[in-house]
Protein backbone atom coordinates (compact mmCIF):
# COMPACT_ATOMS: atom_id res chain seq x y z
CA UNK A 1 0.00 0.00 0.00
CA UNK A 2 3.08 1.89 0.92
CA UNK A 3 4.49 1.92 -2.41
CA UNK A 4 0.91 2.59 -4.11
CA UNK A 5 0.68 5.79 -1.90
CA UNK A 6 3.86 6.43 -3.43
CA UNK A 7 3.49 5.16 -6.58
CA UNK A 8 0.71 7.75 -7.18
CA UNK A 9 2.55 11.06 -5.43
CA UNK A 10 4.88 10.70 -7.49
CA UNK A 11 2.75 10.83 -10.76
CA UNK A 12 0.69 13.43 -9.30
CA UNK A 13 3.80 15.39 -8.91
CA UNK A 14 5.00 14.87 -12.79
CA UNK A 15 0.99 16.26 -13.58
CA UNK A 16 1.56 19.30 -11.71
CA UNK A 17 5.06 19.98 -13.09
CA UNK A 18 4.37 19.59 -16.90
CA UNK A 19 0.64 21.58 -16.08
CA UNK A 20 2.72 24.49 -14.64
CA UNK A 21 5.53 23.92 -17.30
CA UNK A 22 2.88 23.82 -20.43
CA UNK A 23 2.13 27.73 -22.24
CA UNK A 24 -1.08 28.53 -21.53
CA UNK A 25 -3.65 27.04 -24.15
CA UNK A 26 -1.34 24.76 -25.51
CA UNK A 27 -2.92 21.73 -25.45
CA UNK A 28 -5.27 20.60 -28.70
CA UNK A 29 -7.79 19.29 -26.13
CA UNK A 30 -10.86 20.81 -25.07
CA UNK A 31 -12.25 20.66 -21.94
CA UNK A 32 -14.46 23.55 -21.16
CA UNK A 33 -15.56 26.87 -23.87
CA UNK A 34 -15.61 24.36 -26.12
CA UNK A 35 -16.98 26.98 -28.53
CA UNK A 36 -14.39 29.49 -28.27
CA UNK A 37 -13.14 29.75 -31.88
CA UNK A 38 -16.72 28.39 -33.75
CA UNK A 39 -16.75 31.68 -36.10
CA UNK A 40 -19.25 31.90 -38.49
CA UNK A 41 -17.79 31.69 -41.84
CA UNK A 42 -14.63 29.24 -42.30
CA UNK A 43 -11.18 30.15 -41.19
CA UNK A 44 -8.65 30.01 -44.05
CA UNK A 45 -4.65 29.82 -43.82
CA UNK A 46 -2.90 31.07 -46.45
CA UNK A 47 1.24 30.56 -46.24
CA UNK A 48 4.00 32.97 -46.76
CA UNK A 49 6.64 32.91 -49.51
CA UNK A 50 8.34 29.38 -49.60
CA UNK A 51 5.75 28.22 -48.18
CA UNK A 52 4.34 24.33 -47.54
CA UNK A 53 1.75 22.45 -46.07
CA UNK A 54 4.17 19.78 -44.17
CA UNK A 55 8.28 19.95 -44.21
CA UNK A 56 9.91 16.73 -44.52
CA UNK A 57 6.88 15.18 -43.54
CA UNK A 58 7.35 16.64 -40.02
CA UNK A 59 7.26 20.37 -40.19
CA UNK A 60 4.02 21.88 -41.15
CA UNK A 61 3.77 25.61 -41.78
CA UNK A 62 0.93 26.69 -39.15
CA UNK A 63 2.46 24.32 -36.63
CA UNK A 64 -0.19 22.80 -34.26
CA UNK A 65 -2.48 26.31 -34.76
CA UNK A 66 -5.29 24.15 -37.30
CA UNK A 67 -5.74 21.52 -34.55
CA UNK A 68 -5.25 23.81 -31.91
CA UNK A 69 -8.24 26.02 -33.37
CA UNK A 70 -10.70 23.06 -34.30
CA UNK A 71 -10.53 22.03 -30.66
CA UNK A 72 -12.80 24.58 -29.79
CA UNK A 73 -15.01 24.63 -32.47
CA UNK A 74 -13.50 26.76 -35.54
CA UNK A 75 -13.68 25.49 -39.50
CA UNK A 76 -9.97 25.29 -40.49
CA UNK A 77 -8.93 25.02 -44.41
CA UNK A 78 -5.07 25.49 -44.97
CA UNK A 79 -4.13 26.35 -48.27
CA UNK A 80 -1.42 25.58 -50.76
CA UNK A 81 -0.01 27.97 -53.37
CA UNK A 82 2.95 28.03 -55.42
CA UNK A 83 6.04 28.80 -52.92
CA UNK A 84 7.27 31.21 -55.41
CA UNK A 85 5.88 33.95 -57.25
CA UNK A 86 3.62 36.96 -57.53
CA UNK A 87 0.78 37.39 -55.24
CA UNK A 88 -1.56 37.82 -57.84
CA UNK A 89 -1.05 34.68 -59.10
CA UNK A 90 -0.94 33.05 -55.78
CA UNK A 91 -4.27 34.93 -55.22
CA UNK A 92 -5.78 33.29 -58.51
CA UNK A 93 -4.61 30.02 -56.98
CA UNK A 94 -6.19 30.49 -53.95
CA UNK A 95 -9.91 31.42 -55.53
CA UNK A 96 -9.75 28.65 -57.15
CA UNK A 97 -9.07 26.56 -53.86
CA UNK A 98 -11.90 28.62 -51.82
CA UNK A 99 -14.27 28.08 -54.77
CA UNK A 100 -13.66 24.42 -54.58
CA UNK A 101 -13.88 24.72 -50.91
CA UNK A 102 -17.89 26.37 -51.87
CA UNK A 103 -18.62 23.43 -54.48
CA UNK A 104 -17.52 20.43 -52.04
CA UNK A 105 -19.90 22.11 -49.43
CA UNK A 106 -22.53 22.65 -52.11
CA UNK A 107 -22.26 26.29 -50.13
CA UNK A 108 -22.59 28.87 -53.56
CA UNK A 109 -22.30 31.71 -51.49
CA UNK A 110 -20.35 30.86 -48.28
CA UNK A 111 -16.99 33.88 -47.18
CA UNK A 112 -14.21 33.05 -45.91
CA UNK A 113 -12.35 34.07 -42.82
CA UNK A 114 -8.79 34.31 -44.27
CA UNK A 115 -5.42 34.86 -42.66
CA UNK A 116 -2.33 35.25 -44.63
CA UNK A 117 1.32 35.14 -42.98
CA UNK A 118 3.94 36.92 -44.36
CA UNK A 119 3.31 37.56 -48.77
CA UNK A 120 -0.20 35.50 -48.00
CA UNK A 121 -0.75 39.02 -46.22
CA UNK A 122 -0.81 40.14 -49.95
CA UNK A 123 -2.32 37.18 -51.73
CA UNK A 124 -5.74 37.99 -49.38
CA UNK A 125 -5.43 41.50 -50.28
CA UNK A 126 -5.57 40.76 -53.67
CA UNK A 127 -8.69 37.99 -53.15
CA UNK A 128 -10.52 40.45 -51.16
CA UNK A 129 -9.92 43.27 -54.27
CA UNK A 130 -10.93 41.02 -57.41
CA UNK A 131 -13.54 38.45 -55.23
CA UNK A 132 -15.13 40.46 -52.71
CA UNK A 133 -17.95 37.71 -52.27
CA UNK A 134 -15.75 35.34 -51.10
CA UNK A 135 -14.14 37.57 -47.74
CA UNK A 136 -15.65 38.13 -44.60
CA UNK A 137 -12.58 39.53 -42.79
CA UNK A 138 -8.48 39.63 -43.53
CA UNK A 139 -5.84 39.00 -41.37
CA UNK A 140 -2.17 39.56 -42.32
CA UNK A 141 0.39 38.60 -39.96
CA UNK A 142 3.84 39.73 -40.85
CA UNK A 143 3.37 40.66 -44.11
CA UNK A 144 5.55 42.96 -46.53
CA UNK A 145 3.04 45.63 -47.24
CA UNK A 146 5.39 48.18 -48.04
CA UNK A 147 8.16 46.15 -49.67
CA UNK A 148 11.55 46.25 -49.37
CA UNK A 149 13.57 48.70 -50.74
CA UNK A 150 16.78 46.52 -50.39
CA UNK A 151 15.32 44.81 -53.73
CA UNK A 152 16.16 46.88 -56.88
CA UNK A 153 16.02 46.65 -60.72
CA UNK A 154 17.58 49.19 -63.18
CA UNK A 155 16.00 50.20 -66.05
CA UNK A 156 16.08 47.40 -68.20
CA UNK A 157 14.10 45.02 -65.81
CA UNK A 158 17.29 43.71 -64.57
CA UNK A 159 17.81 42.64 -60.78
CA UNK A 160 20.90 44.77 -59.49
CA UNK A 161 22.28 42.30 -56.63
CA UNK A 162 23.19 44.13 -53.31
CA UNK A 163 24.48 42.08 -49.73
CA UNK A 164 20.37 41.54 -49.22
CA UNK A 165 19.24 40.20 -53.14
CA UNK A 166 22.28 37.89 -52.99
CA UNK A 167 21.07 36.80 -49.43
CA UNK A 168 17.20 36.55 -49.99
CA UNK A 169 18.54 34.58 -53.40
CA UNK A 170 20.52 31.90 -50.99
CA UNK A 171 17.26 31.27 -48.51
CA UNK A 172 15.35 30.52 -51.80
CA UNK A 173 18.00 28.02 -53.08
CA UNK A 174 18.40 26.77 -49.28
CA UNK A 175 14.67 25.97 -48.63
CA UNK A 176 14.07 24.84 -51.60
CA UNK A 177 16.34 22.38 -51.60
CA UNK A 178 14.54 21.33 -48.76
CA UNK A 179 11.23 21.32 -50.37
CA UNK A 180 12.46 18.73 -53.15
CA UNK A 181 10.16 20.54 -55.89
CA UNK A 182 6.91 21.14 -56.19
CA UNK A 183 4.48 21.10 -59.10
CA UNK A 184 3.39 24.38 -58.69
CA UNK A 185 4.45 27.07 -61.43
CA UNK A 186 7.33 29.42 -59.52
CA UNK A 187 8.97 32.58 -59.97
CA UNK A 188 11.79 34.13 -58.32
CA UNK A 189 11.75 37.17 -60.61
CA UNK A 190 8.12 37.76 -60.05
CA UNK A 191 8.87 37.59 -56.32
CA UNK A 192 11.20 39.99 -56.14
CA UNK A 193 9.73 42.58 -58.70
CA UNK A 194 6.00 42.20 -55.99
CA UNK A 195 8.24 43.24 -53.22
CA UNK A 196 10.85 45.72 -55.05
CA UNK A 197 9.82 49.22 -54.29
CA UNK A 198 8.05 50.33 -57.49
CA UNK A 199 6.48 46.25 -57.96
CA UNK A 200 4.73 47.13 -54.29
CA UNK A 201 3.42 50.59 -54.92
CA UNK A 202 2.15 49.34 -57.90
CA UNK A 203 0.55 46.64 -56.23
CA UNK A 204 -0.82 48.96 -53.23
CA UNK A 205 -2.41 51.09 -55.96
CA UNK A 206 -4.04 48.87 -57.79
CA UNK A 207 -5.66 46.93 -54.15
CA UNK A 208 -5.37 49.95 -51.43
CA UNK A 209 -8.36 48.91 -49.77
CA UNK A 210 -6.93 48.57 -45.53
CA UNK A 211 -3.83 50.37 -46.26
CA UNK A 212 -2.42 53.10 -43.79
CA UNK A 213 -2.09 56.09 -45.18
CA UNK A 214 -0.34 57.96 -42.55
CA UNK A 215 3.43 56.57 -41.85
CA UNK A 216 2.98 53.46 -39.37
CA UNK A 217 -0.70 53.78 -39.21
CA UNK A 218 -4.03 51.98 -39.05
CA UNK A 219 -5.70 51.37 -42.26
CA UNK A 220 -9.72 50.87 -42.38
CA UNK A 221 -11.04 48.95 -39.71
CA UNK A 222 -13.93 48.36 -42.54
CA UNK A 223 -14.04 48.17 -46.48
CA UNK A 224 -17.31 48.32 -48.02
CA UNK A 225 -17.57 46.36 -51.24
CA UNK A 226 -20.12 45.29 -53.48
CA UNK A 227 -20.37 42.09 -51.42
CA UNK A 228 -21.18 43.63 -48.36
CA UNK A 229 -18.33 44.55 -45.73
CA UNK A 230 -15.16 43.18 -44.82
CA UNK A 231 -13.01 43.46 -41.58
CA UNK A 232 -9.33 44.36 -41.85
CA UNK A 233 -6.89 43.25 -39.41
CA UNK A 234 -3.24 42.77 -38.73
CA UNK A 235 -0.40 42.05 -35.94
CA UNK A 236 3.34 41.48 -35.64
CA UNK A 237 6.63 40.90 -34.36
CA UNK A 238 9.65 42.82 -33.56
CA UNK A 239 12.59 40.40 -32.25
CA UNK A 240 14.63 38.52 -34.37
CA UNK A 241 16.04 36.65 -31.65
CA UNK A 242 13.76 34.75 -29.32
CA UNK A 243 15.11 31.10 -28.41
CA UNK A 244 18.46 29.95 -28.00
CA UNK A 245 17.54 26.61 -29.22
CA UNK A 246 16.16 28.07 -32.43
CA UNK A 247 18.02 26.84 -35.09
CA UNK A 248 15.94 29.70 -37.05
CA UNK A 249 16.88 32.30 -35.42
CA UNK A 250 20.69 32.69 -36.34
CA UNK A 251 19.43 33.15 -39.38
CA UNK A 252 17.38 35.90 -38.77
CA UNK A 253 18.86 37.75 -36.79
CA UNK A 254 21.62 38.36 -39.79
CA UNK A 255 18.90 39.26 -42.04
CA UNK A 256 17.11 41.92 -39.86
CA UNK A 257 21.04 43.62 -40.00
CA UNK A 258 19.66 44.64 -43.45
CA UNK A 259 17.14 47.11 -41.35
CA UNK A 260 16.87 50.31 -39.92
CA UNK A 261 13.48 49.88 -38.39
CA UNK A 262 12.35 47.34 -35.44
CA UNK A 263 11.66 44.28 -37.39
CA UNK A 264 10.74 40.47 -37.20
CA UNK A 265 13.86 39.58 -38.97
CA UNK A 266 12.27 39.88 -42.30
CA UNK A 267 9.43 42.51 -42.14
CA UNK A 268 9.72 46.05 -40.17
CA UNK A 269 6.57 46.15 -37.92
CA UNK A 270 5.81 49.23 -39.54
CA UNK A 271 5.30 47.79 -43.00
CA UNK A 272 2.67 45.17 -41.66
CA UNK A 273 0.51 47.30 -40.65
CA UNK A 274 -2.90 46.67 -42.21
CA UNK A 275 -6.45 47.74 -41.40
CA UNK A 276 -6.53 47.20 -37.23
CA UNK A 277 -3.20 46.81 -35.92
CA UNK A 278 -3.75 44.47 -32.78
CA UNK A 279 0.08 44.72 -32.19
CA UNK A 280 3.39 45.10 -33.46
CA UNK A 281 5.44 43.95 -31.16
CA UNK A 282 5.17 40.82 -30.06
CA UNK A 283 8.01 39.30 -28.82
CA UNK A 284 8.48 37.04 -31.78
CA UNK A 285 10.59 36.48 -34.83
CA UNK A 286 8.98 35.57 -38.56
CA UNK A 287 8.85 32.18 -38.04
CA UNK A 288 7.27 32.20 -34.19
CA UNK A 289 4.60 34.32 -35.97
CA UNK A 290 3.31 30.74 -37.06
CA UNK A 291 4.82 28.78 -34.04
CA UNK A 292 8.20 27.46 -35.98
CA UNK A 293 10.60 25.99 -36.16
CA UNK A 294 8.86 23.37 -33.74
CA UNK A 295 7.25 25.36 -31.52
CA UNK A 296 10.64 27.05 -29.76
CA UNK A 297 9.15 30.32 -29.38
CA UNK A 298 10.22 32.80 -26.33
CA UNK A 299 9.32 31.82 -22.72
CA UNK A 300 8.20 35.49 -22.07
CA UNK A 301 5.96 35.74 -25.07
CA UNK A 302 1.98 34.43 -25.43
CA UNK A 303 1.80 31.33 -27.51
CA UNK A 304 1.55 31.62 -31.18
CA UNK A 305 -1.31 29.74 -30.60
CA UNK A 306 -3.10 31.31 -28.29
CA UNK A 307 -2.85 34.54 -30.60
CA UNK A 308 -4.74 32.48 -33.39
CA UNK A 309 -7.70 31.22 -30.98
CA UNK A 310 -8.11 34.89 -29.29
CA UNK A 311 -8.27 36.29 -32.68
CA UNK A 312 -11.07 33.55 -33.82
CA UNK A 313 -13.04 34.72 -31.09
CA UNK A 314 -12.59 38.29 -31.42
CA UNK A 315 -14.21 37.50 -35.28
CA UNK A 316 -16.87 35.57 -33.48
CA UNK A 317 -17.44 38.16 -31.33
CA UNK A 318 -17.73 40.64 -34.29
CA UNK A 319 -20.09 38.16 -35.78
CA UNK A 320 -17.57 36.76 -38.63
Amino acid sequence: MKTLTSTLLKAGALLAAALATTPAMAWDICWTNCDFTRTKYPIVLEHGLAGFNELGGVLPYWNGIPENLRSTGAEVYVTQVSPFNSSVARGESLIAQLDDIRAIKGKPTLKFNLIGHSQGGLDIRYVAAVRPDLVASLTTVGSPHKGSDLITFDVNGQLVPTPASNAFSNLVSMIWSSLGGSPDPISITAVLKNFSPSGIAAFNSSFPAGMPTTPCGQGQAVTQTSAGSIRNYSWSGDAPFTNAFDPGDPALVALSLFYDEPNDGLVETCASHFGTVIRDNYRMNHLDEVNNLFGLTSVLEVDPRTLYRNHANRLKTAGL
